[in-house]
């Protein structure tokens, strides 16, 4: 007679993760009871807030990998954790608390020993395409196997969860705050916490709170690359963003005209008063390409991004052709990578993508750069 033990049960509940915090139920403490009846099982879970709204998806892990064992019938109790055991979870999974001796904000992406390489993606002026470049940047380096996440910094015109395909209010329990994923990738937007259609009418200090409360609050967990959507050109929070993260990169985007590359060429200046490096220009809607006669049209004109990478004594990562399918994509919160891996314009962006990803520093084993040069 087949028979199924509880170390099988905690075997395979240990390859099932929390939705939000990404480590297996077991290691968080929260598988709390296993009962055998057979081939049946009963299990007791905790949840780390009541009303979880990812419990459905708990239930079918679960089941799907105690039934996987051989298991009949799976029937799980939830409860909840209690405040004290809330707040030793949140320590052990940061790591230890959020604060310096002093009282002082940790962001954990400006520590030494972070291996997260930071990009600030930045532009002059709106309607460049800056936002749907960050998105798919974000998904093409997550689907080469890269941990990514996306801070849309942009907080008067989020845009970020539209075109990710997000919805949804992130869990949070004892200062500590989980971000949505879509399509792979880690996202945190003001979008997410306030009504669609109410404006975020905030100045320079509740910008700076906010934004710090996205880099320290939030659990990104290991991250490769956190991409950083900013407002369009020099404000609060592009300076709020550097004084945090004074190590970060920034691509500039920008078309070809004359007007967008100007306006561009001041955004990329700012770094050089701030710490920050500018690391390589993109250039949008480059070409036009008639699908009727296969012409090529200069819409925008020519060589703004060449001139601006110039003049920002960087490198012109490509040029992307305009597509339609860029902003349908967009709007539909499946980027153009995925829905149109084909098309010229993701062709372009998986290839700026793995160039980034291959510029990232090699680390030793203590999250030192290693002095290697290619």
């Amino acid at each position: 007679m087949r028979v199924i033990t509880e170390e099988q049960v905690l075997a395979a509940l240990s390859k099932v993760n929390d939705p939000e915090i990404g480590r297996p139920i077991t290691e968080l403490d929260m598988v709390r009871g296993v009962r055998i009846d057979g081939l049946d099982v009963a299990l007791d879970i905790v949840l780390t807030v009541p009303g979880c709204p990812l419990k459905d998806k708990i239930t079918n892990d679960v089941t799907a990998a105690v039934t996987a064992i051989g298991a009949g019938r799976v029937d799980i109790r939830f409860g909840s954790m209690t405040e004290q055991e809330r707040t030793a979870l949140a320590e052990r999974v940061r790591g230890g608390p959020q604060k310096a001796p002093g009282g002082q904000v940790v962001i954990p992406f400006a520590q030494m020993d972070s291996d997260t390489k930071v990009i600030a993606i930045a532009s002059g002026k709106g309607g460049v395409g800056k936002s749907s470049i960050t998105t798919n940047l974000a998904v093409a380096l997550a689907a080469d196997g890269h941990r990514v996440g996306v801070l849309d910094a942009d907080i008067w015109g989020y845009s970020i969860p539209r075109m990710m395909g997000v919805q949804g209010r992130p869990v949070a329990f004892n200062g500590m705050v989980m971000p949505l994923q879509g399509h792979g990738v880690k996202v945190i937007s003001i979008g997410f916490f306030i009504d669609a259609e109410r404006p975020v009418i905030w100045r320079g200090p509740m910008l700076h709170r906010a934004l710090q409360q996205f880099l320290a609050d939030v659990h990104w967990g290991e991250l490769d690359f956190l991409l950083c959507d900013l407002p369009p050109g020099t404000g609060d929070i592009a300076i709020s963003l550097a004084q945090m993260l004074p190590n970060a990169d920034m691509l500039v985007v920008t078309t070809p005209q004359q007007a967008a590359q100007r306006v561009a060429l001041r955004a990329g200046q700012t770094t050089a008063q701030t710490g920050m490096k500018v690391t390589g220009v993109i250039e949008n809607m480059a070409t036009f390409v008639a699908p009727d006669t296969g012409r090529e049209y200069r819409i925008f004109g020519e060589g703004g991004g060449q001139l601006l990478a110039a003049e920002l004594d960087t490198a012109l990562l490509g040029s992307i052709p305009i597509d339609p399918r860029l902003r349908e994509q967009s709007d539909a919160g499946v980027p153009l990578v995925l829905a149109h891996p084909d098309a010229p314009a993701s062709v372009r962006i998986v290839e700026m993508a793995r160039h980034i990803a291959a510029s990232k520093p090699k680390r030793t084993l203590v999250g030192k750069p290693l002095p290697l040069r290619f």
